[in-house]
């Protein structure tokens, strides 16, 4: 039995990209939520945006402990313009 193409289950975790700022449920030590996605895989990479400290989370860990993703890689900041 192999695997089709359409494996993937998003219920497990929204679709990530690398760049990707994501806000976390609960605070890390040095008070920040903001967290930057830095490698993609079975676990996730993630730097804070406060401190720099890189942490690897299991996907199933990281959908629970994720809030929201509050901006994506590839989007432009209005204020930028």
């Amino acid at each position: 039995m192999g695997l089709s193409v359409g494996w993937y289950n998003p219920n497990v975790l929204p679709e990530l990209d690398l760049g990707d700022i994501l806000r976390l449920r609960k605070p890390h030590p040095c008070g920040g939520y903001e967290w930057r996605v830095v490698r993609l895989g079975a676990d996730i990479g993630l730097e804070c945006l406060s401190c720099g400290r890189r942490v690897l989370l299991e996907r199933r860990v990281l959908k629970n402990r994720m809030k929201t993703i509050v901006r994506k890689a590839g989007e432009i900041d209005a204020s930028n313009e």
